[in-house]
Order: C-alpha cells, then structure tokens, then sequence
C-alpha cells in the first residue's frame, strides 16, 4: 500500500515562522509525544514554538517524564495568533476542545493524523489512515524533511508508538521497523513503557473494585455482536488521576462474550456530561467486527476501527440507548 505523501506537511513546515501545536483533549502519549517530538525539531531550527492541550489543567503523571515538556504552555498563553497551527492525533476540531478557537488566528493550519474518520479541518491535511499511530506519521516527515531523530525525539516517538500498539499487540507492518529504529537512539523502551501503561497509584485498586462491579453485558445488542459497558461516576474519580480512568476500558474490552466494548465516564467538573470509550475486535472466524469509529463518528466522535470514542450529554439510560441504537445500524 503506497504511504500517504506527507511531502505538503514538510513544505509548510519549513518555511514556518512561528507554530503552535495543539493535541487534544485529555492527552495521551500519541499526541502529545507527537507534538512534543515535532516541537523539538523547530525549536532546534530557531523556529518560536509551543505546545499545549486544552484539558486538564495539568499534564497527565504518566507522561511528564517525556524530554521537552518545558515547550507545554497553558491553555490561556496560546497565542492567538501565529503563522502555522499545527494539530497532532486529533480526528476532528471539536478534539481541541476550547483551543480550536485559535484555529481562526492561524495563517495556515496543518492536521497530522492516522484516524480514519478524521475530518479534515485544515488548510493542510496529512492524515495516514493505515499508520499505527500519529507517532509513525511524524517520524516519516522528519525523515523527508532530513531531520536527524535524536534519543529525546526518539523518546517521545516510542512513547506514541508503544501506546497506540497497545505494547504491540495491535502492531502493523512497519511497526517494529520503527521501534528498533528508535531503540537505537539508546532509550530505555521498557521504562518508558512501564511509566506510560503499567504503574498506577494504590487508589487505581479501589476504583477498579467500584468500576468493574458497574459492568453489564447485553449479549444480544450490536446485532449479535455483544456489548460489555461500565460506567465510571464522578465519586470514583476523586482519588486517581485521567489516565487511570482511561484504562478502564483496556480490562472491559477483554470480555469474551462481546465483541464491542464501551465505558461511559463522567465528566469531573459538569454535570450530565460525558464521555464515552469504545473498543471492538474481529469475530473468531476472522470476521471483520464492528467498526465502532462508524459509531463514535454517529455520536458525535471518531477514531479507528477497532478504537473511538465520543462526548455527550445526558442521562445515563439515555445514553445507553442511544449507543445501542447505533450499534443496530
């Protein structure tokens, strides 16, 4: 399959005066070592450069081992104007939350991504469907732009790679190509990888207890399929942080007797809203499941496949309803 030609990505890059490279919402390791890895590239060509996301307020534990954080500004020192915007790993506008906004006061704008139901939004749009993750997209346009790959961008890279493979499980062709590659720089994958998937706070424990007790299985809904959901309250939250409530959904998605999987989490700080993790696999047979990036994408979300996710409003039946319905499309 020929590669998506990030050579437009490259052109405007270069010649950029400033740039400002936003992730999205609730960050993790794909877009923000993507941004960060690509933001140590302009600032070592002199280029003014910062990188933010619009919530949390702060930057995830997990991921504040990553080289180049002190680039991160909040989400109110966001210019509000630059020359290039550039948004990494995010499927549409609504990603950036209260920073797409600064959309409008960019001279151009550059959408760098792998999601399928991405919608480009940019002026520039370099999206690779077929990547493993938007880590693997930013390593081949430092490679066409003849930037070397040093261990901190290294770092960063793996970090998006390691996580978005699910450690690999979920790997394509190309994959270890490019972890080997990067291990070579002389980074410790296996540390990073500990720090970003497999170290959580004792209170993650409790809140597992609480969560898992919540789970529910329609074995007749997504037209046979099965759904296995959870649901995440705001109580359960106090005590860990957004990234131990994102793996959540990792425990729910291994139910054998569904094949898609659903998490609904409530929103920390407004009532009645939500978001909500899906995940799905092939049938036993090898047949294809279901593609719950058609789903989210219905609901107001996007992603991949096999992994997407949407916000909402409303109250929880409600909802429930409304992502069976979808499911029954």
């Amino acid at each position: 399959m020929t590669p998506v030609d990030v050579t437009p990505a490259v052109e405007l890059l270069d010649r950029a005066k400033s740039v400002t490279i936003l992730c999205h919402v609730q960050p993790d390791a794909d877009t923000l070592g993507s941004g960060l890895a690509l933001a140590q590239v302009l600032r070592r060509r002199g280029v003014p450069v910062v990188v933010a996301f619009a919530e949390p307020a702060e930057l995830p534990v997990s991921m504040r081992s990553l080289p180049a954080t002190d680039l991160l500004v909040p989400a109110a020192r966001v210019p509000a104007e630059v020359d290039v915007l550039v948004s990494v790993d995010c499927g549409s506008a609504g990603r950036l939350g209260a920073l797409r906004d600064r959309l409008a006061g960019a001279a151009t704008t550059l959408v760098i991504d792998h999601h399928r139901s991405n919608t480009r939004f940019g002026d520039v749009n370099v999206i690779d469907e077929n990547a493993e993750s938007t880590a693997g997209v930013i390593a081949r346009v430092l490679d066409a732009w003849g930037e070397p790959i040093d261990r901190d961008i290294a770092h960063c890279l793996f970090a998006g790679l390691v996580t978005d493979t699910g450690s690999f499980k979920w790997a394509r062709s190309g994959s270890h190509t490019l972890a080997e590659r990067l291990l070579a720089t002389g980074i410790d994958g296996a540390a990073i990888t500990r720090t970003l998937m497999d170290t959580h706070p004792f209170a993650w424990l409790p809140m597992l207890s609480r969560v898992l007790s919540s789970a529910q299985l329609i074995r007749d809904a997504a037209n046979g399929a099965g759904l296995v959901y959870a649901v995440v309250r705001r109580e359960d939250t106090e005590a860990v942080r957004s990234e131990e409530v994102e793996s959540v959904i990792d425990l729910i998605r291994t139910t054998a007797e569904a094949q898609v999987a659903a998490v609904f989490k409530e929103s920390r700080a407004e009532n009645g809203h939500w978001t909500v993790s899906l995940r799905s696999h092939a049938a036993p047979d090898g047949t294809p499941g279901v593609d719950v990036a058609r789903v989210a994408t219905a609901l107001g979300g996007g992603g991949h496949r096999y992994a997407a996710g949407y916000s909402t409003i409303g109250d929880l039946p409600a909802l429930l309803e409304a992502l069976q319905a979808r499911l029954s499309d």
